[in-house]
């Protein structure tokens, strides 16, 4: 595994882990908790140094998962979480990111990680309520008070991501991004390149469409969040299964799989993009890190920067809901 350098000299492997899926979002999950320990202990092993968790996956056990089982190697690997949710009984209602929130999950995040700094720090969502400068120089504090070492922004847009960085470097950006959802190309991608700041799509597989493990048959199970999102339905499935079919056979002349297409070509778009996809399997880790060294020639690139144009892609990537928490 090659390491990559996001922005403020951040540096990680090329692939990362999302952590999420491990406490939520996919349903039952079919191994214990030292499964899961042991899952994220074999990433090290084939070379992963950076993981990606929140408060709010639980709420709060997803973080004291990962610190349960990066202790031991804690000085090997890069940790990022996320503030900006308000939970309340277990649920989260709404956003907060006030000052003196931002502190304070801090200091929870820290003790459930298990660590005295926390690698990178993302405002989960953008907070309509609280000017972006102000968050920005809450966590410059926290870094001069060397709780947290970068900061970082998800789902943010270009003009947001100016001005957060114009208050305290950003280190990176993290945002949706993959085949099938290009939504950052437009605006976000080149202000990201203008000011030096990383990239971290999570994601990156299309919640495992782009895999092609998921198709109109699949039945979700309960708690499955791909239940609830448009892009998802039975008819939307099985008109999306167009796109994986043409990567699945561009990855079959390869001899890869299509997850490792898909992320080979977010790995091709710039050095400064590191993808995070989830998993609960050793299998899927070792699959997703052999992406790095899919060959794909400019003739592929370029039939698969078309593709999602070419073939379309139906429905919407979050319900009415969560898009309004996206900032735009």
């Amino acid at each position: 595994m090659h390491t990559r350098t996001l922005g403020q000299g951040l540096q990680v492997s090329a692939v990362g882990l999302g952590c999420m899926g491990m406490s939520q979002s996919y349903g039952p999950n079919p191994g214990t908790r030292d499964d899961m320990i042991a899952v994220l202990r074999s990433a090290i092993d084939l070379g992963v140094t950076f993981f990606d968790t929140a408060e709010v996956y639980g709420p709060y056990v997803n973080e004291e998962l990962v610190g349960e089982a990066l202790a031991p190697v804690r000085d090997q690997v890069t940790i990022a979480t996320k503030f900006g949710w308000d939970i309340r009984d277990s649920k989260s209602i709404g956003l907060n990111s006030r000052p003196d929130q931002i502190r304070a999950v801090a200091d929870a995040s820290l003790k459930r990680l298990r660590t005295d700094v926390i690698d990178l720090f993302y405002q989960h969502r953008v907070d309509p309520d609280v000017p972006i400068e102000d968050v920005a120089g809450t966590v410059g504090e926290l870094i001069a008070a060397g709780k947290v070492r970068h900061f970082g922004l998800s789902e943010a847009s270009a003009a947001t991501i100016r001005r957060a960085h114009a208050t305290f470097p950003v280190t990176a950006l993290q945002s949706e991004y993959s085949l099938w959802t290009r939504d950052p190309e437009g605006e976000v991608l080149p202000v990201l390149a203008e000011l030096g700041i990383g990239f971290v799509p999570f994601s990156p597989l299309g919640k495992g469409f782009l895999t092609g493990t998921v198709d109109q048959n699949t039945s979700f199970t309960a708690g499955d969040v791909r239940a609830t999102i448009p892009r998802f339905t039975e008819e939307n499935r099985q008109t999306n299964n167009a796109l994986v079919a043409h990567v699945a056979a561009l990855a079959a002349s390869k001899g890869a799989t299509p997850g490792q297409v898909a992320l080979a070509w977010l790995l091709a778009q710039q050095p400064w993009i590191i993808p995070i996809p989830g998993t609960r399997r050793t299998s899927r880790i070792e699959e997703n890190v052999g992406s790095t060294t899919v060959p794909l020639s400019a003739d592929d690139l370029a039939d698969l920067d078309t593709l999602a144009q070419r073939i379309g892609v139906h429905g919407a990537r979050y319900n009415e809901l969560h898009m309004g928490y996206v900032d735009r």
